[in-house]
């Protein structure tokens, strides 16, 4: 993209670093600078002396406010725009060639006019502004399967969130070297009028622009668009696979390890699942994380298939953590964290609810807007963040920075269903693991704008960050079992099946060990299972249950029903997506559906 309206302007150099040797990446900055016409460029070197330059600057425009150092040292607080908190999918575009390569389940626009769109709202955005160049750096240094990527924007809080979020400066032009294969991000915040935000994406070009929104999901494009709409996009083409899926190591009082990755869609319990603490019945037993959120995966040369956590921080949903649900990520963001969205007391802390404190008797609520428990609206917004660095994570896994990555035992899927799905299932072999992956449901939680509630497909959870076709990426799924000699099992849980009464049949949070349990045990053959209509089941026996209140064979058997009926209208109500995609759908994917048919 380059235009000829000035000279670019010269780059500030302190406390920032000096322009790096690498000449296509100088070249493509001053070719944005010369559209943006920014007032001044900073290269940023990710150094201790920069974050805490750039951190005061923040605190004197009044983007962060300064927390109680007591009591949260390093933390500081930001209120983004009340028309700004959530990723916005219709305004999320892939924009491939043609649009049969961004399927029918994205957002499609013929490249070269969406370029021409944002080369205009660009044009002289960033006058009287600060251009940040931030190099990035997405996995472990010295992985081969990290990936560079450059983020030009006018945001310090973008800046500041990516530092956590990623391994910037220095360690990503190292891995860069001279080289010109980086991801090229571009990121304005413009008037953050939602008729003018757009979060776009040009897979051929490995390029993202994202204008008028400074919501982290939306505007830190390590994240969800190039981990994964344009990670999904080059893994296709790579042999790889960019998913969204938690990573965790489980290991028995014997020493025996089993890694596994997990995809649920967003405020569905990934990051409590992937920081469980196991319950006293588990003495001996460890689990640690490796990451909450994203998983890169590469078969590796002895036939396993291995991964990596791209990130390097958490961007956590903060309403409902606690204590009891993950003490770890509270002992994670309870330093060098900046919290988005939050409720601030007066005594300089923050406060959600389902936090452990009880409501404050008043506070000022996400919006700045004085509040108190007769309040009508919630004290913190239901997609309130928490930015946090993963090193502060009390269980975080020696493996979290190994560049090998781990080889994967297990894959697991799972949603937010009050119906039909058990507890607890897996599957017959990988293409009816990709099926169950391929057809899996959730309720809609305020993660996305949108209705809450209501049940919509999300395969994978991959149905908002999948960067091509979604038919394609099931295929590039089934031809990935070619590629491994031992593949993981695959399995699919629900934490959040109800009774009749409404109420949940399983305590969930730490107990959801004894799911993991069984999980592992299959990985390793130690237990046994029963052949159901819908997959392998657990037997009551097989299943750890002592300790838990109220919950014996008969929960057990009502968490693991499969009653026809309800799969009747579940393989109905999955014809509404697979109809949508049958143009390009495996047939691999009718196949199972028939088999499933059968066998109900």
């Amino acid at each position: 993209m380059s235009t000829t309206i000035s000279p670019p302007v010269k780059p500030e150099q302190k406390p920032g670093g000096a322009p790096p040797s690498n000449q296509a990446l100088v070249k493509w900055v001053g070719e944005i600078a010369e559209l943006c016409q920014p007032d001044r460029i900073f290269w940023c070197d990710g150094s201790e002396e920069e974050k805490e330059s750039l951190t005061e600057q923040a605190v004197e425009q009044g983007i962060l406010i300064k927390l109680n150092q007591e009591k949260l040292p390093g933390c500081y607080y930001h209120r983004s725009n009340p028309n700004d908190v959530a990723r916005v999918e219709q305004c999320t575009y892939i924009c491939t060639p043609t649009q049969d390569e961004a399927g029918p389940t994205n957002n499609w626009a013929p490249p070269a006019e969406m370029y021409e769109k944002l080369r205009g709202l660009l044009r002289g955005a960033m006058r009287g502004s600060t251009m940040y160049v931030i190099p990035y750096l997405m996995g472990p240094p010295g992985s081969p399967i990290s990936k560079v990527g450059v983020e030009l924007t006018d945001s310090i809080y973008v800046v500041l969130n990516m530092r956590i979020m990623a391994r910037i400066g220095e360690t990503a032009l190292r891995h860069l070297g001279g080289g010109d294969d980086f991801n090229r991000g571009i990121h304005s915040t413009l008037d953050l009028n939602p008729q003018r935000r757009f979060i776009v994406h040009f897979p051929q070009d490995n390029a993202i622009i994202s204008v008028g929104s400074g919501y982290g999901g939306n505007v830190l494009l390590g994240k969800k668009c190039l981990a994964l709409r344009i990670g999904s996009y080059l893994g296709r083409f790579q042999n790889w696979m960019a998913e969204h899926m938690l990573l965790l190591c489980v290991e028995n009082p014997e020493g025996e390890k089993t890694y596994v990755a997990a995809a649920f869609p967003s405020a569905c319990g990934k990051t409590n699942f992937a920081m469980l603490i196991p319950p006293p019945q588990y003495k001996g037993w460890k689990v640690t994380t490796i990451g909450d959120d994203i998983a890169w995966m590469k078969p590796g040369a002895d036939g396993r298939l291995y991964a990596i956590n791209p990130e390097a921080g958490y961007f956590g949903v903060a309403p409902g953590t606690n204590r009891r649900t993950n003490p770890n990520a509270m002992e994670a963001m309870s330093r060098d964290t900046i919290y988005s969205n939050v409720a601030l007391k007066p005594d300089g802390t923050v406060w959600w609810e389902g936090h452990d404190d009880p409501p404050p008797a008043e506070c000022l609520d996400w919006k700045g807007n004085p509040w108190t428990p007769a309040s009508k609206e919630k004290a913190a917004h239901p997609n309130s963040r928490f930015t946090a660095p993963m090193i502060n994570n009390p269980a975080l896994a020696v493996e979290a920075n190994d560049p090998k990555g781990v080889p994967v035992g297990a894959i697991i899927f799972g949603g937010r269903r009050a119906t039909t799905i058990p507890l607890v299932v897996q599957a017959f072999n990988w293409s009816h693991g990709v099926y169950i992956g391929a057809s899996m449901g959730s309720e809609t939680t305020a993660a996305a704008v949108g209705v809450t509630g209501q049940v919509r497909r999300d395969p994978m959870a991959m149905l908002p960050f999948c960067g091509y076709n979604m038919s394609l990426y099931f295929r590039h799924w089934l031809n990935m079992r070619k590629q491994i000699k031992y593949p993981p099992l695959i399995f699919s849980v629900n934490w959040f099946r109800r009774d009749r009464d409404g109420n949940f049949l399983w305590p969930g949070y730490g107990e959801n060990m004894r799911v993991l349990e069984w999980i592992v045990g299959r990985c390793n053959g130690h237990v046994s299972a029963y052949e159901s209509a819908i997959g392998w089941m657990p037997k009551f026996k097989d299943f750890r249950a002592e300790g838990l209140k109220d919950f014996g064979e008969a929960q057990f058997n009502e968490a693991q029903k499969v009653d026809r009926e309800e799969w009747y209208r579940e393989l109905l109500q999955q014809d509404e997506l697979f109809f949508k995609l049958y143009e390009r759908l495996p047939k691999e994917m009718v196949f199972q559906r028939e088999l499933l048919v059968s066998r109900l």
